[in-house]
């Protein structure tokens, strides 16, 4: 290297130079991107660490191959074999044809096939004797080529052809990995220093708290005795710059009214009770609520009458009524990043607002390790529509929510975009995963948040016009009374061979309406011809009942019937008196071989729309897909 630069100049320039190359070749070692960029990064960041030392190695790219490749494979091995959706087919050939060999005949192919090392050096860097090594690799070229299908001498065309897919990659700039290592230099200098002073205690010497733990460097408590000894995850840090711009969300996100948006304020929402969302159940998502590092930061729109030098001081400022929020907390291992995403979605999927509605949820499947983003609707007053997306990348979990409390807020596209771009930039940290190549929500199935996970939910509840008190559910009981039919059907789900057989009522009891008001559902699961026979009796009853039952009308409202599936809707309306008439909304699911009942009995002033009785009978339906198989 080039004597005239600098220890960070020389380091940024090998990294760029680099980086690439090792991600093909741990990508080819293991088949998964995430594992290999991380394990790229981290290889790099302890690379700076010990910089003094790797500049001057004979070749100092194969000291920082064999970290990565190690860090790799551990990262892989601890997760089931990862592949991308929609990977091109000769990627994928390739992919599965490195696949069939040994792990230790795939990393000698690759370094001998993708670096300029000598025979020798490879056998030196994968621990062979080198006639060993030689013979390892003519059986991974010829085992290779055999399940690829090529001749051995276009192995490494096949193997450079996934270049392609990963030069794409976004990488975190050369600062952060050398932020990174210098920490990880620091922690070990402390390390160092209390190790020494730990070997002045006297020998066999434990110190011990009262409740037979000991203190850690980083604060936590290790159960005394442990016989490991495993040093602790280091702490991951979240920097203020890794969190959007106001710039993001004005290329993102438009609102009426306002000319961008402002950073309202930035923290580690250690003040107040750390509610900073709607819907949101605790401070933070990390587990035991104690996460490495967590900050906050809040968007508000901004106003021209805000930029204006003439506004009066005594002009009321117009007031907009949407607010964006983003949370970003940093977990020490990606298990428990993935608790804390998994709490976050809980948040939303289940929102335990009073009188909120789910009204769709979406799958992101191109936004970090793992993403899901939820449309809801609060009913109380003031009524507000809220777009949440939770993402997982690495260590880190993120929320994007945006609040409106007018009906042309942000749309959930908008807030997948937000999101991916939050993503971008917390994968470029050390700790960081996948970061974005999509961000186009999916309609996916609700997550299952109910006691019986196959059953409705008061989330997915529209609300009852006439009362402003929301929907309280009875605890799910076996199906011995069907509550949920009609006077045309009765339908039994006690009768064998029914099975896994459920039944709960939603009813609003602050608002203290009459007794017969209620909406409920009964479920249960069936052999398969058995199940579709039993939607198939219910729709004939309907069908039959007003030349059965005089004063009896029966409307047909909705009639679905695909593959495995079925959904009917029917509204019901018998004259009780000739100035009496009692109506009713009911609706039967089958999702193969397990089956639902929903019905909804109104009051004078107190119903829902048959529009949206039939949107919650396709939750239903939607909800179905959670329940046993039949026994």
């Amino acid at each position: 290297m080039d004597g005239a630069m600098t220890e960070p100049d020389e380091f940024d320039q090998f990294y760029k130079d680099v980086r690439t190359r090792l991600l093909l070749l741990t990508y080819c070692l293991t088949g998964d991107l995430p594992a290999s960029r991380a394990a790229v990064r981290d290889a790099f960041v302890v690379a700076w660490h010990h910089w003094r030392k790797v500049s001057r190695v004979e070749d100092p790219e194969a000291w920082v191959r064999g970290h990565a490749c190690r860090h790799a494979v551990r990262r892989h091995t601890a997760k089931l074999w990862h592949r991308e959706k929609g990977l091109d087919p000769e990627i994928k050939a390739t992919l599965d044809a490195l696949g069939r060999l040994s792990m230790t005949q795939r990393r000698v192919l690759l370094v001998t096939e993708l670096t300029t090392s000598s025979l020798a050096a490879m056998a030196r860097e994968v621990g062979l004797p080198r006639p060993e090594a030689e013979r390892e690799l003519q059986t991974a070229t010829a085992t290779f080529a055999l399940h690829r299908e090529i001749g051995t001498t276009a192995v490494r065309g096949a193997l450079e052809a996934v270049r392609a897919h990963v030069e794409t990659n976004r990488w975190p700039r050369p600062t952060i990995l050398r932020r990174a290592g210098a920490t990880r230099r620091r922690t070990h200098t402390v390390i160092g220093v209390a190790a020494t002073a730990a070997a002045l205690v006297i020998a066999g010497t434990l110190l011990t708290d009262a409740d037979g733990v000991r203190p850690t460097l980083a604060g936590e408590r290790i159960e005394a005795g442990d016989p490991s000894g495993a040093p602790a995850p280091e702490v991951v840090e979240v920097p203020e710059d890794s969190l959007l711009a106001a710039d993001s969300l004005n290329r993102l996100v438009s609102v009426p009214d306002a000319t961008g948006w402002t950073v309202a304020s930035t923290d580690d929402n250690s003040e107040g009770n750390g509610k900073v969302m709607t819907c949101q159940q605790s401070r933070y998502v990390s587990p035991r609520n104690r996460p490495d590092a967590a900050l906050v930061r809040i968007f508000d729109p901004q106003t021209s009458d805000q930029n204006s030098a003439l506004t009066s001081s005594m002009k009321p400022k117009p007031k907009i009524a949407t607010t964006v929020v983003q949370t970003a907390e940093s977990s020490r291992t990606e298990r428990a990043a993935g608790r804390g995403y998994a709490t976050a979605v809980a948040w939303f999927a289940g929102c335990h607002e009073d009188r909120a509605q789910l009204l769709a949820t979406y799958d992101l499947p191109g936004v970090g390790d793992e993403a899901q983003l939820f449309e809801l609707h609060t009913w109380s007053a003031p009524e507000k529509t809220v777009i949440a997306a939770v993402a997982r990348t690495g260590s880190f979990t993120t929320t994007t929510v945006s609040t409106t409390r007018a009906a042309d807020g942000p749309r959930p596209a908008a807030i997948a975009k937000v999101l991916a771009r939050g993503v971008d930039q917390l994968c470029e940290l050390p700790e960081g995963g996948t970061c974005s190549t999509s961000a186009k929500p999916q309609k996916a199935s609700p997550v299952p948040v109910a006691q019986a996970p196959g059953m409705l939910a008061e989330i997915d509840l529209p609300p009852a016009a006439g009362v402003n008190k929301p929907w309280v559910g009875t605890e799910p009981r076996k199906a011995l009374v069907n509550a949920a039919a009609t006077h045309c059907d009765n339908t039994d789900f006690s009768a064998a061979p029914m099975s896994n057989n459920l039944t709960r009522t939603f009813l609003v009891p602050e608002a203290k309406l009459a007794a017969e008001f209620g909406l409920t559902e009964s479920v249960g699961t069936l052999p398969p011809k058995r199940a579709k026979a039993f939607v198939a009796g219910v729709r004939e009853a309907l069908e039959r009942c007003p030349k059965k039952q005089l004063g009896t009308q029966v409307t047909r409202l909705r009639d679905v019937r695909r593959g495995n599936a079925d959904l009917t809707v029917w509204r019901v309306n018998t004259e009780v008196t000739d100035d009496k008439t009692l109506s009713f909304l009911m609706g039967v699911v089958r999702d193969g071989t397990a089956v639902a009942q929903v019905g909804f009995v109104p009051v004078k002033g107190v119903t829902i729309t048959p529009d949206a009785f039939q949107a919650l009978t396709q939750r239903a339906l939607d909800r179905l897909a959670e329940m046993p198989a039949p026994r």
